[in-house]
């Protein structure tokens, strides 16, 4: 039971309800331990296997004992019993983001290293730095553009970066240079830029290399996506004409070569977390987070009449994608009672959608469930996806209020080529991207 304030005066209490296993995990439990109270291992791998696809799963009694310990919060000891499943047991390991995971495999007004490093630490293989002289124009600061934000030296930033590039994924760091500096400080950040890295630093072969190096081949290295300025190179030449071409060479190399159609890039920013940044998070959780997605076979090549790929064709239906949302939990751990709502328990309310070509984009939702922390919504949507290679599916939750607006829930984007079928554990995340330390959905994802 619990009690919330009303007027200072009156009490409403609220009779707590706890989550049961949805229809579909009770039928799912049924026809795999064959009608049976208890699953055995067997009947599991076959469920894995038929209901998953999970097939490749080695020690499925060593995951049915990870599930139990997590559930009972004990150690399992396979030596004296056999692990089995009961219903609840069974819905625990499909409600647990750690064992049954969905996919295969700017944070302050404030200008400063930390969100480099936390982007570095995500995966972001792309960063930004906005250059600018400092007060005293003989030093290079890192601010955007000429915003109240307060400035990072450029040196800072680079050593965060060394430290920080191959903490998430082996894969290059490329650093977009913006230029907004005098020939002396220019010379000083090519300076800056290969004591800092050494040997780190990519050089490419040529001016104008015909293809690009693959990421693979690129491991542990750091890549300046821009070159120095013509003023830049004249200004070297006037000061040392007599002499060391080398040094400047090695500066010249050390901005490194243009690197065209990148799409992700932090800049260190006053600016919001919003849906952009999330899709955008979302798209690149595949292919493991590493930080690279390879583009689909048809934005690689054109056509008989040299037409490439246009997003706002009429195309037929090439996968279609169900999404049904059971249920979710977690915020009653994660949030004070009166967090969304000061008189009652919360009204969630699920929101489920595509964003890709036109063709594909949509929003749904469900209905909203009053007055409940761990709702149950029991609702299918259906997706008919034309490119689905470019979908993410979004997902928000969102608490209604009658007289305000909806507070924010949580959310997630994951890459629909990557999603892996059957009933799933989906962690949601906060408006910045880190995920909630409880709260999740249940949900299950079939292509048909």
């Amino acid at each position: 039971m619990e009690s919330y304030k009303y007027c200072l005066c009156f009490t409403r209490k609220f009779r707590w309800s706890e989550a049961q296993p949805p229809a579909d995990v009770r039928a799912a439990f049924d026809a795999h331990s064959e009608g049976g109270t208890h699953m055995t291992a067997d009947q599991f791998r076959r469920f894995l296997a038929e209901a998953q696809g999970d097939a490749a799963v080695a020690d499925v009694e060593r995951v049915m004992e990870q599930a139990l310990e997590l559930r009972h919060r004990q150690l399992f000891h396979r030596k004296h019993f056999k692990p089995v499943f009961t219903v609840d047991d069974f819905h625990h390991y499909l409600f647990s983001e750690e064992l049954n995971p969905p996919l295969r495999s700017q944070l302050s007004s404030d200008c400063s290293d930390v969100p480099i490093i936390k982007a570095l630490q995500n995966g972001v293989r792309v960063i930004e730095l906005d250059m600018w002289p400092n007060a005293t124009k003989d030093n290079i600061d890192i601010l955007h553009g000429r915003t109240l934000t307060s400035p990072v030296e450029l040196i800072k930033c680079l050593r965060s970066i060394k430290e920080y590039a191959f903490s998430a994924s082996p894969y290059p760091v490329i650093i977009t240079l913006e230029d907004h500096l005098t020939p002396d400080l220019q010379a000083k950040v090519a300076e800056m830029v290969i004591e800092t890295f050494g040997d780190m630093l990519y050089y490419p072969d040529s001016e104008s290399p015909k293809e690009f190096l693959s990421p693979e081949a690129l491991k542990k290295r750091i890549i300046i996506s821009t070159k120095p300025p013509k003023e830049y190179l004249e200004a070297k030449n006037v000061k040392e004409n007599d002499g060391d071409t080398k040094k400047v060479q090695e500066s010249n190399e050390a901005w490194g070569m243009e690197v065209p159609d990148l799409q992700t890039e932090l800049e260190c920013a006053d600016k919001g977390y919003g849906r952009s940044l999330w899709l955008m998070h979302g798209f690149y959780k595949a292919n493991g987070g590493c930080g690279y997605v390879k583009k689909p076979d048809f934005l690689l090549s054109t056509g008989s009449n040299n037409e490439v790929f246009d997003p706002k064709a009429i195309l037929p239906v090439k996968k279609t994608l169900k999404v049904k949302v059971y249920m979710g939990d977690g915020w009653c751990m994660d949030f004070e009672k009166t967090h969304f709502d000061p008189y009652s328990p919360p009204d969630f309310y699920t929101r489920v959608g595509i964003a890709g070509v036109p063709a594909d984009t949509t929003m749904k939702k469900t209905k909203a469930i009053e007055d409940n922390w761990m709702p149950v919504w029991d609702e299918e949507f259906v997706f008919p996806l034309t490119v689905p290679e470019l979908a993410v599916l979004r997902i928000e939750v969102h608490e209604y209020d009658m007289s305000e607006k909806d507070d924010f829930a949580g959310q997630n984007c994951l890459p629909v080529s990557e999603l892996k079928p059957g009933i799933r554990a989906v962690p949601l995340l906060d408006r910045k991207g880190m995920k909630f330390k409880s709260v999740k959905l249940l949900m299950r994802f079939e292509f048909a």
